[in-house]
């Protein structure tokens, strides 16, 4: 998202975009752990947009999609990102706690014993 905005801030918002249109895969870690402005969000739906159908995404975030208007500060762009991201796609939904939790908790368990 900061890149976008530099590139945007820069004037070179659609050189940007066309030059990652043009990866094979980008991989977005974490979106949702902050929230994103509503000028990074239209520039984030102006990548999406223009990947769709073409080129591939992995996204990951431990926000379900009924709180992504939240993320994006705007339920309207949040659905417009939504509809290009799951038409044609393989979600995996994965519920309990995360992997790296479990770990924690069981080390804490295992030092409580020794």
């Amino acid at each position: 998202m900061t890149e976008l905005i530099r590139a945007n801030i820069s004037a070179k918002i659609a050189e940007y975009v066309e030059l990652l249109s043009r990866i094979d895969l980008i991989i977005i870690d974490e979106l949702g752990y902050l929230e994103v402005n509503k000028s990074a969000s239209s520039l984030f739906f102006k990548l999406v947009s223009k990947r769709y159908e073409k080129k591939s995404i992995i996204l990951t975030t431990n926000k379900p999609f009924e709180e992504w208007g939240e993320i994006f500060g705007d339920d309207v762009v949040a659905s417009a990102i939504l509809d290009r991201l799951l038409d044609h796609n393989y979600p995996f939904l994965i519920t309990g706690k995360s992997y790296r939790m479990k770990e924690l908790f069981k080390k804490i368990e295992r030092d409580k014993k020794d």
